[in-house]
């Protein structure tokens, strides 16, 4: 009963000052609400980062420019332009033995012109091992071959979307574009794939890769290079076996000065899942110092509310009320005040994550809607250690007081 009356007071007195009482949980609530938002955005992002890895294949090894270290990315990942890697190194990787498909890229951004239209694209100049690797079905016509690559062919394969935007429903087929004036051959058009590896694979376009390097890029290197392994368990024998290849091709006898970085798919999504996960509680932390602003806001009002009723506490003291009850009675208020901003910051954090999620969707990511109950349980604990904390004070304040000199307080 002597709670239920704790409760009841704290409730009149909050509700006299409603402006000020929704005020002071106003730091909770974007407290709250930001710890809540940022840690399901930070799940939603590390879920799509891990599908999109997924979604190459787990039998791929990835070969890219660049030492990295054991746990890290390499530099290429970071912008850094690296020409370590050459196409005659996938061709060398075909004859590893497991190994069952090899295709290298490099990718660029153009405009793509037909007839009076033209939109820009993200161009990819690859091998003929790309669609059989990637298990890529061709919906018209057919991908380039070897030949088409060796003899610089200008011929292009077209992304669905791509197709439909530059030709509508008219075929393609036999049809000529053109990239940065050179006239290209529609030889193919992809089947709808949709999101894959960060990118729409319905916007992009194909084409042979020395063509792409000699005519579009002007160079002869590759950006990476991807191999596809008959079985998951020949996976560590045969990154050693693509290791010794690149360091016998490259000229390298001591492995701590290798050009190269050779990962798994499992070592993509390790390294990957690692890094997200540290930033998610980065995040987390930096919006959880919200909560620290809110927790002084209800301080200050504390002092400001004790301040205003020093009559009343002195009146409740010279009727026999003991410290206890006036301390117990303010940090009451106060974990009342952290209980319902907590409530409402939950409600609104959850509804923020399910708007940016469905924005994110709108573009095609499969963006899940994750809210962890251990999320939202530590906001509230949080919330009320917060009106613990930074409402001791002020009650301890407000239970000090001397009951004369409360009641000839003006």
């Amino acid at each position: 009963m002597y709670l239920i009356n704790q409760i009841k007071l704290a409730l009149i007195s909050l509700g006299l000052n409603k402006f000020r009482s929704f005020l002071t949980m106003l730091g909770i609530i974007i407290g709250v609400s930001a710890v809540i938002s940022v840690v399901a955005v930070g799940a939603g992002a590390q879920s799509l980062i891990l599908d999109q890895i997924n979604s190459l294949g787990t039998n791929i090894i990835g070969i890219m420019p660049g030492k990295s270290e054991e746990m890290g990315p390499p530099a290429a990942v970071f912008g850094t332009e690296i020409t370590s890697l050459k196409n005659e190194d996938a061709d060398a990787m075909k004859n590893i033995e497991h190994v069952t498909g090899v295709y290298s890229y490099i990718t660029g951004h153009e405009t793509v012109t037909y007839l009076n239209k033209s939109k820009d694209y993200d161009y990819t100049g690859t091998t003929s091992g790309y669609v059989d690797v990637l298990e890529a079905d061709i919906a018209q016509g057919n991908f380039f071959s070897d030949q088409d690559n060796n003899s610089l062919s200008r011929v292009i394969v077209l992304g669905s979307q791509v197709k439909e935007d530059l030709f509508n429903a008219d075929d393609a087929l036999n049809k000529t574009v053109r990239i940065k004036q050179v006239s290209f051959k529609v030889i193919g058009v992809m089947e709808k794939r949709g999101n894959q590896g960060f990118s729409n694979q319905d916007e992009l376009v194909f084409i042979p890769l020395r063509t792409a390097q000699k005519l579009l890029l002007h160079v002869d290197h590759v950006a990476v290079i991807r191999a596809k392994i008959d079985k998951e368990e020949n996976m560590s024998l045969v990154m050693l076996q693509i290791e010794s290849l690149l360091r016998y091709n490259h000229h390298i006898k001591d492995p701590k000065k290798d050009d190269f970085t050779v990962r798994s798919s499992a070592q993509a999504l390790d390294i990957l899942g690692a890094i997200t996960q540290g930033l998610k509680i980065f995040l987390a932390m930096v919006a959880a110092i919200s909560l620290l602003v809110g927790g002084i806001g209800i301080m200050n009002i504390m002092l400001v509310a004790v301040t205003e009723r020093t009559r009343e506490i002195g009146l409740r003291k010279a009727l026999g009320a003991k410290p206890r009850h006036i301390l117990n009675q303010f940090l009451v208020e106060a974990v009342i005040l952290t209980s319902l901003g907590g409530i409402l910051g939950i409600i609104l954090g959850i509804i923020i994550a399910a708007l940016i999620s469905f924005g994110v969707s709108a573009y095609g990511y499969q963006w899940a809607l994750i809210i962890t109950p251990t999320s939202v349980v530590l906001a509230l604990v949080v919330a009320w250690a917060i009106g613990l904390i930074f409402g001791y004070w002020p009650a301890k304040k407000a239970a000090k007081l001397e009951p004369m000199q409360a009641l000839r307080y003006e």
